[in-house]
């Protein structure tokens, strides 16, 4: 998508932070970022440990935009006790509830990152309610069950600009190997005739708005 590499130094901080996307699919989340991060500001719904928004926070350097990545770090539903992806060390004892700020705040302060990469600490839905600002990314990895990706896309997807980017993780479209809900999202919003489908790496699906005026 774009000749740009990401700097070696970032790609080492991302693929030393706590989380789930590898290492190609994280590329091209830089590669998307760089390319619409110039018209606008990138907005991530699922925070998790930073590793995402360091390829995310990476690219806007680059292009001297902004990332605000939206959590409310008590963990979604899949990494809870019991589930197969917990970490026990993101559990916080006094509260007996799930935090990863903390991982993300070391993560990105030890990327460098924190100029460009701004954290939102609340529910999805509850900031979606208030937002205002167009979007030129909008990258969608938060909950992975009906209700919370339905949500995420419900309450972001319509600031995304014209010509702007919508990026979903997690899309699989065989059952055994991985959760549908993202997939009838994804499914739900080409059907919709307001995005169209860019390109593909792994889980990842890169949409495009529609641009009217584009013709």
């Amino acid at each position: 998508m774009t000749h740009v590499s990401l700097p070696a130094d970032l790609r080492h901080a991302a693929e030393r932070a706590k989380g789930f996307m590898p290492s190609n699919e994280g590329a091209a989340l830089f590669d998307t970022a760089y390319v619409y991060g110039s018209l606008g500001p990138i907005c991530e719904i699922g925070t998790y440990c930073g590793k995402s928004a360091i390829y995310l926070g990476a690219a806007a350097r680059e292009v001297g935009s902004v990332v605000f990545t939206v959590d409310h770090h008590r963990g979604s539903e899949e990494i809870q006790p019991g589930w197969a992806h917990h970490d026990p060390t993101l559990m916080d004892p006094r509260f007996g509830k799930m935090d990863s700020l903390p991982f993300f705040r070391a993560a990105i302060a030890s990327a460098g990152l924190e100029e460009e990469v701004i954290a939102i600490v609340g529910r999805s839905e509850t900031v979606a309610r208030y937002w205002k600002t167009p979007l030129a990314m909008l990258f969608i990895d938060g909950g992975h069950s009906e209700e919370p990706v339905t949500k995420d896309y419900d309450g972001w997807a319509p600031h995304v600009m014209p010509g702007g980017a919508l990026v979903f993780h997690d899309i699989y479209a065989d059952p055994s190997k991985g959760g549908q809900a993202p997939f009838r999202v994804y499914q739900r919003a080409l059907a919709s005739g307001d995005f169209k489908e860019i390109s593909t790496e792994g889980s990842l699906r890169i949409l495009e708005r529609v641009d009217p005026a584009a013709g």
